[in-house]
């Protein structure tokens, strides 16, 4: 598809091959609304000087189809897994698994960020209801041991968040059912900065490794519990260390500017 120039209006080269090749996935061209959406949205993360750290992302909204939507705004496409038919994919909400055996894998391993310089985060339109034994993991890799990296929302005691960045023991704080951007972010050796419902949390705690596996979305990678849940995510992003507000308000702008752009 051939991108639509507006007088006066500049598409950057990025944002313009990723639309390309979901309208491409869709066999149909989006609005032009979703087109300067994403656009404004990777014009303000360059802004921001926070593109270069997503590594690996998809906008999980926007697309006409899901094919669409599972190609990947930065890093590799991910692999869709489990029940074809558990998958539900709307435009302006998200996707969301059935909590049972749908995943996404990346295919971006959890080793390959370093150390001391990694990120997680996605945005969640609802929150889990699978109450998964354990916690619902929205998005990791490996459990509760050296180098783990995840997002998960406990399910017993104090029915909090829960965030490792390549640390094995989890660090908690927030709002259990929190939606919109949830994140974690390491930038040095010894704390993590989270964030849930708009409030950043600020954790000392130090690094002790990393884990070789590939992270999933929807559940952790973990040979022992993967906690496969069903949140409705718009968008995950995997890579280095960044501000988590800025993303916020990029992601945030644009699933906004999505909803308001689709009829």
């Amino acid at each position: 598809m051939t991108l639509v120039w507006k007088p006066g209006y500049s598409f950057d080269s990025d944002a313009s091959t990723y639309i390309d090749a979901v309208e491409t996935a869709d066999g149909q061209a989006l609005e032009t609304g979703v087109r300067v959406a994403i656009n404004d949205f990777v014009l303000g993360c360059k802004q921001d000087e926070i593109w270069d750290a997503i590594k690996a992302s998809c906008i999980l909204a926007g697309a006409r189809t899901l094919a669409g939507a599972l190609i990947p705004l930065a890093g590799t496409a991910p692999t869709k897994n489990g029940t074809e038919g558990g998958w539900s994919y709307n435009r302006k909400i998200g996707l969301q698994g059935n909590g049972t055996d749908n995943y996404l894998d990346s295919n971006r391993a959890g080793n390959a960020d370093p150390q001391n310089d990694a990120h997680l985060a996605v945005y969640a339109q609802s929150a889990a209801t699978s109450n998964t034994a354990g916690g619902d993991a929205y998005i990791g890799v490996g459990g509760n041991g050296t180098g783990a990296k995840n997002i998960v929302r406990r399910n017993t005691g104090a029915l909090e968040m829960s965030w490792r960045i390549n640390n094995a023991t989890g660090q908690e704080d927030g709002t259990n059912n929190a939606t919109g951007l949830i994140g974690a972010s390491r930038g040095v050796s010894t704390s993590i900065t989270a964030r849930a419902s708009g409030t950043n949390y600020l954790f000392t705690v130090n690094s002790d490794g990393t884990d070789s596996n590939n992270i999933h979305v929807f559940q952790v990678n973990w040979s022992v519990l993967s906690l496969t849940s069903n949140p409705r995510l718009t968008f995950y992003s995997i890579g280095e260390s960044l501000d988590l507000a800025a993303l916020d308000t990029r992601v945030s702008n644009l699933i906004t500017a999505i909803g308001v752009a689709i009829p």
